[in-house]
């Protein structure tokens, strides 16, 4: 047979047929019409509004025990309420990701109290006292949001512990959960000679209104606040902050920044652009929430904050959104504001406008204990004063001494290990509850932060800078990481002998606009600079007396972790 020597082409696949376009997967926003759950916790809040758990606390769960909790509220709807079940006794940090939650959590529960604006009377502080000797094994934290935080809670305490704190004017309402947290202030509002508007009444109208009220008790995700004249609070990481400003044209009002978080997609507030007098500020505020409540992502938890959305949509739209469909008006332009000559913590002695003064004292990494806060209101009230305040940096203040008395205040508090004349490392350093109490923990914080700070005072307790030193026990950076001079991410790192132990990731000259000349950022990841607890103390040193060694006049520690090499750095 012949052959034929003509090649045979191969077959052309027919062009597969056109595929319509796929459409864009929704991301669970009620105004579009998403409102069916997306995830488990969407579910649960559908399924009964958080709000109503407290009945069941009470009528239910506080009579039959903790094994009584149904699971769902256990671990979701509880936390409307203030309430976290606290990390069992003896489980490393190897085994946080890979435990189911009953197996993490002990029968016992961290429950933060509400101090809205920092602001507590002795009587309120006598409460806290006397509720954490009774019931939390005598522990009391300062936290980086100006709640106090207990442990050891059980549930069958709780209806005592309402009707305590509420009989002072104090809450555990949406201390936690998917709701408006606690709004942050500044702590010296109404005294300081700085301010030329106090905004408390704007906070306690957003408390009295909003908190406890179902339009907003099923957002898409936490919802923080800060409202302070002064550039005293970290408003670049809140979902919305209102700052002083004056305006030229209608005097003292306010500055609007939304968008703002850190956790682990860290992203800081932007400017809106607008001025809004003090009497609009609860309205501007709702308008913001409203927005976040029917706009916000629900299907994806990671991406679920109010940041998100901003940066998605952009300011001129999130602003247009919210003055056309919120507020029914259109708010003025208004200037940035204007920032200090340098960073304000008002620890030491500062004088009040009305001639008094205030003591600004750090305990170390805000741990305090019941029984030192019943001192604290002793002290106070013998020095002539009715009035305390807690600060975003973990510390206390002491308001209305008077100037004659203000040395044998700050001797008192020193006997109370409360220091108005801080070292620079005691004044700087922050920490998280760390895998004490915490279940998404993966290091102790607290206990190495009180080792750093004694270590460094011992080394280095001339040290003339401010170096803020942040540690925390997971990355979602409750204790602010990347927007410290030193932020210290807790995980799992090699040790000298090859196992592994527990460590830190380095973020290096972060920092917030706090200050003329601050530019904000998240600072500076070296690849693989990482430190063993062990050995942090030490790093931590070298690190400084570097720094000493190698600043040029007036620089920073921000700006000579920028300017320096890498190997400067490890």
């Amino acid at each position: 047979m012949a052959v034929s020597s003509t090649p045979t082409r191969p077959e052309i696949p027919a062009a597969p047929a056109a595929r319509a376009p796929r459409r864009p997967r929704g991301e669970g926003q009620w105004a579009l019409g998403h409102r069916e759950p997306l995830n488990p916790n969407e579910r649960i809040k559908k399924d009964d509004d958080p709000l109503n758990v407290r009945a069941r606390i009470e009528n239910i769960y506080a009579h039959r025990g903790f094994a009584s909790i149904d699971p769902q509220d256990l671990r979701g709807r509880f936390r409307w309420w203030g309430l976290y079940t606290q990390r069992k006794a003896g489980i490393d940090g190897g085994r946080t990701a890979v435990l189911e939650p009953h197996e993490l959590e002990d029968e016992f529960f961290m429950l933060r109290v509400r101090v809205d604006g920092g602001q507590l009377n002795l009587a309120q502080l006598r409460v806290i006292a006397d509720i954490s000797r009774e019931f939390a094994r005598d522990t009391a934290d300062v936290t980086d949001r100006q709640n106090i935080q207990f442990h050891w809670i059980r549930v069958e305490d709780m209806p005592e512990i309402w009707r305590r704190l509420e009989a002072v004017g104090l809450q555990t309402t949406e201390a936690c959960g998917d709701c408006p947290r606690i709004v942050l202030g500044s702590p010296v509002a109404g005294v300081a000679e700085a301010e030329l508007l106090d905004p408390t009444p704007a906070i306690d109208e957003i408390v009295s209104r909003y908190v406890g009220d179902k339009q907003f008790s099923n957002l898409p995700r936490k919802f923080k606040t800060s409202i302070s004249w002064l550039v005293d609070t970290p408003y670049e990481a809140n979902d919305i902050a209102f700052l002083g400003v004056d305006h030229p044209e209608h005097g003292p009002g306010f500055d609007v920044w939304v968008g703002g978080g850190l956790s682990t997609n860290p992203m800081l507030a932007q400017r809106l652009g607008v001025w809004v007098p003090l009497a609009e500020v609860p309205d501007v505020w709702a308008g913001v929430v409203g927005i976040f409540r029917d706009y916000g992502y629900r299907r994806l938890r990671n991406r679920a904050r109010l940041k998100f959305l901003v940066a998605d949509w952009g300011v001129a739209k999130f602003r247009e959104v919210l003055e056309k469909e919120y507020l029914g008006r259109t708010l003025l332009d208004g200037p940035a504001p204007e920032l200090p000559s340098k960073p304000v913590d008002h620890i030491g002695v500062h004088r009040q406008r009305d001639g008094r003064n205030y003591v600004g004292a750090a305990p170390v990494v805000g741990r305090v204990s019941g029984g030192q806060l019943a001192e604290l209101a002793e002290v106070v009230e013998a020095h002539g004063s009715d009035r305390v305040r807690l600060t975003p940096y973990q510390k206390l203040l002491v308001l209305d001494v008077a100037p004659e008395r203000t040395e044998s205040l700050v001797a008192a508090l020193r006997r109370l290990g409360l220091e108005a004349r801080p070292s620079a490392w005691r004044r700087g350093t922050m920490a998280c509850t760390g895998i004490e109490f915490c279940k998404l923990a993966i290091v102790e914080t607290k206990a190495r932060g009180e080792e750093l700070v004694a270590r460094l005072e011992e080394r280095l307790r001339d040290f003339d800078a401010d170096i803020s030193i942040h540690l925390n026990g997971c990355p979602n950076a409750c204790a602010r990481t990347q927007v410290a001079d030193i932020g210290l991410k807790g995980q799992l790192v090699v040790g000298p002998d090859g196992r592994q132990v527990e460590g830190f990731q380095v973020h290096l000259g972060g920092g917030l606009g706090m200050a003329q000349g601050q530019t904000a950022g998240f600072g500076r990841k070296l690849r693989g600079l990482k430190t063993t607890a062990a050995e942090l103390p030490e790093y931590v040193e070298r690190l400084a007396r570097r720094y000493l060694a190698g600043r040029t006049e007036g620089e920073t520690f921000a700006n000579w972790v920028i300017r320096v090499d890498e190997e400067e750095l490890r």
